[in-house]
Formats: structure tokens, C-alpha cells, sequence
């Protein structure tokens, strides 16, 4: 973009904005910023910019090696992830912010968390993790260091993948790359030290999860100084893509009280 300043160009390659902001009836604007899972991208919270109300700007981070980043390498460890994302986020101030992350982005949006209030010296407005035990419980895993069937047999087992992707070829050569480099990083990725923020959280899983049970989500309670709660929703890993109307009431009881779920279509920049 001519005339762009470097500021402008760190937040356009990272972060997405999904909906026109616009402030609630009192005036007031949240940011939640949104992380996506292992292989996924920024567009996966893309439904959800017609379910958030007036006072909540959505913003959903980019990850490299995928859709408009293609052509980037993948992040190969935790840090050269989050370090380029919390430079990105302070280029466009703002708003008070809140962080989601479900899955890996629930790791990722931990440590993004933790830099943040480093920085600042401040607790952001609230952390919600989905669909990923807590840090402390972090399980060892390998899938990474298999072939491709690995992954995908991984795949099958989370559920809420589309099925073209397990018979069309063309489509696996495109997602694997970025997958596998996701799968490598969430794998070998160890918390630097215990994790205890004063950010507040809330911790979202379904009951049917493979990849969590209830009580490991309950675990994030250690994370915080601050207020903590706990949800199980109906379904499996991707919960929130079978019921997203239920998941986003869920984030709004905590990040904006008393306000129902939107229906409007606003329009997406």
C-alpha cells in the first residue's frame, strides 16, 4: 500500500478485521482478538462478525503459510509466532483488548496474554481458551514426526473437518504444509516457567472432546489471579463451529454482560 507506514503494514499482515466497529449504546468498544487452530486461519471466526453485537470489534490473527500467506514460511516455534503478533497489536492501539483462542490458538493467545501484561504492566480485559488442556498439563505428543496419513488420522479423530479434504488431493497438498509446521509447534512448545497472569479467564470446552476433558480445562484456574470460569458445551473438539450462536453468548456472558447475540449482517472491510 503506497505511503503505508511500517506500523500499518505490521497489523495488516497479521491481523484480519472481520467486523465495523462500533461502539455500544454507552459508547464503550472491546477489541477481542481471535486465534485460530493448528492448519486453520483467520477467516475460521469469520461467522461470527454477524453474532457480536455494537461494542465488540472482532479482529482475527493471520497466521503465515496459509490462504493470502501462502507464500510465507510457517512459524517453527512459539516465540517467532507470538513476538510478530504482539508488535502487530501494538501497532493499532485502541480499544481495551480481550484475547480467544481455541485449540492451539488457545496456547498461542496464553503467551500473547503473558508479553502483553509483561509490557504493560496491566491485566487485559479477559483471556478465553477453547479446547486445549492447561499449560501445565501440556500432553506429549508426536504427531508431527509422522507421515501425512498421521496428520490426517489425527484429523478424523478431532472432528469438524470437511471430508473433501481427506479425498481431494489437491486440497491435502495446500493445507498439509502449514498443518504439519502447526503440529511441530504446538508439540514441542514448553511454557517458559509457570504461567500465572492477572488477566481473567475463561476456559470453554465440549464434553465430548478428545483432546480435553473437562477437568484438564478446569485446570486453567491455576493461570489466573483473577476471576476464573468454566463452561462445557454440548460436541466435540469444534464445539464452536456445530454451535457458534451458544459459544458466542458464552464469550459475551464474560466480555460484555446482559448483552444478547447479534443476527444483523454488518458489512466486512
Amino acid at each position: 500500500m503506497t505511503g503505508a507506514t511500517a506500523v500499518d503494514l505490521r497489523a495488516q499482515r497479521w491481523l484480519r478485521r472481520l467486523n465495523t466497529p462500533s461502539p455500544a449504546p454507552d459508547g464503550s468498544l472491546i477489541r477481542l482478538v481471535a486465534f485460530p487452530h493448528a492448519g486453520g486461519a483467520a477467516s475460521f471466526y469469520s461467522k461470527w462478525a454477524r453474532l457480536l453485537p455494537r461494542g465488540v470489534e472482532l479482529l482475527a490473527v493471520q497466521y503465515p503459510g496459509r490462504q493470502d500467506r501462502a507464500g510465507e514460511p510457517c512459524a517453527t516455534t512459539m516465540s517467532e509466532l507470538v513476538g510478530p503478533i504482539v508488535e502487530a497489536l501494538a501497532s493499532v492501539p485502541g480499544p481495551e483488548l480481550a484475547v480467544l483462542g481455541h485449540s492451539m490458538g488457545a496456547a498461542v493467545a496464553v503467551e500473547v496474554a503473558r508479553r502483553i501484561e509483561q509490557r504493560d504492566g496491566r491485566a487485559l480485559a479477559r483471556l478465553f481458551v477453547s479446547g486445549r488442556p492447561a499449560p501445565h498439563l501440556q500432553p506429549a505428543e508426536d504427531v508431527h514426526t509422522g507421515g501425512d496419513e498421521a496428520l490426517l488420522a489425527d484429523l478424523r479423530r478431532l472432528g469438524g473437518t470437511e471430508e473433501e479434504l481427506f479425498s481431494d488431493a489437491s486440497l491435502r497438498e495446500m493445507v498439509l504444509p502449514a498443518l504439519r509446521a502447526d503440529y511441530r509447534l504446538i508439540e514441542t512448545y514448553q511454557p517458559d516457567g509457570e504461567i500465572v497472569l492477572d488477566t481473567p479467564i475463561t476456559a470453554l470446552c465440549g464434553d465430548s472432546d478428545p483432546e480435553v476433558t473437562p477437568e484438564q480445562a478446569e485446570a486453567w484456574r491455576r493461570c489466573t489471579r483473577g476471576d476464573f470460569r468454566h463452561r462445557v458445551l454440548p460436541g466435540d473438539h469444534f464445539y464452536l463451529v456445530e454451535r457458534p450462536v451458544t459459544t458466542v453468548r458464552e464469550v459475551l456472558a464474560d466480555l460484555r454482560p446482559g448483552t444478547p447475540v447479534s443476527m444483523s449482517w454488518p458489512s466486512t472491510p
